[in-house]
């Protein structure tokens, strides 16, 4: 699988159609299942902030490359991937494959272009490292996120509809993140690897999401006191508060490939607005 893109440009609207069209036909495979599994990563701010309904100062958001699934530990502990790795197959979907040509089992493929769906679980234990893999059964892993388990108490129940990535008519209601636990993983996603998107993805959801940062402030207060969510606000008030700093930096990157003090501003700004409500 190629390399994310860096900059918004790298983002093309046929290809973060398709990630859509993905998740519904997803959807529409795993209706049964849907409980414990939950959209988290890039797609969520365009599922969370209508974006056929913007205000004229606001972009659409960039959308995503992938489509990321959090999976809950019951899958594990009730055996229930067995029937995952079964209905991805039967659904047409198969394992990636790297650079080297072996098969990723965390991350499987569908249709040419390709739409890839990585899945996500939370560490087992404080010895699991963010970004390793959690080994399920032979030919299916999940990625470990640190912070995933707040995605299953602050989540909303979305309708997703159009055309499946089969080009079939559907509707179905998806459980995506909610926008307290996406605070969260994005600013730990920022702190462990610094990626422009994560950045940009923070700030679009902080800024954008509902009538303004008191929204975001009532979905991340019944999280505040949990470890990830601590070490989460650590991160932020280290990457962005000041506006030269690495997350508005990098948010200005990821959009124009440069630096812009107004954007780099903007973003320090609402960043700090949701630190000085906490």
């Amino acid at each position: 699988m190629p390399d994310k893109p860096t900059t918004a440009s790298g983002y093309q609207p046929e290809q973060v159609r398709r990630v859509r069209a993905t998740c519904l036909y997803f959807a529409t495979k795993f209706g049964d299942l849907m409980d414990d599994l939950v959209v988290v990563g890039g797609l969520v701010p365009s599922l969370l902030i209508d974006q056929g309904n913007l205000p004229e100062s606001v972009s659409p958001h960039v959308g995503t490359m992938d489509l990321d699934v959090g999976l809950t530990f019951a899958v594990i502990t009730e055996q229930r991937y067995v029937e995952i790795t079964e209905r991805l197959r039967r659904a047409g979907f198969k394992p990636d494959v790297n650079e080297q040509g072996k098969a990723t089992r965390q991350r499987w493929v569908i249709s040419e272009p390709p739409v890839t769906v990585d899945f996500l679980i939370e560490p087992a234990d404080a010895n699991d490292r963010a970004g390793k893999l959690f080994d399920i059964e032979r030919d299916f892993a999940a990625i470990i996120a640190p912070g995933l388990h707040l995605a299953f108490r602050n989540r909303h129940q979305i309708v997703i509809q159009g055309e499946t990535i089969l080009g079939e008519s559907a509707s179905r209601d998806i459980w995506v993140c909610g926008a307290g636990a996406f605070v969260v993983l994005k600013a730990l996603a920022f702190g462990i690897r610094g990626e422009n998107k994560d950045a940009y993805d923070l700030f679009y959801l902080i800024r954008n999401y509902g009538k303004g940062v008191g929204d975001v402030l009532s979905e991340l207060k019944p999280l505040l006191n949990d470890p990830s969510t601590v070490k989460a606000m650590e991160f932020l008030k280290r990457d962005f508060v000041a506006n030269n700093s690495l997350g508005p930096r990098r948010v200005a990157q990821f959009l124009y490939d440069r630096p812009d003090p107004d954007l780099e501003a903007d973003a320090s700004g609402f960043v700090r607005a949701l630190l000085d409500a906490i």
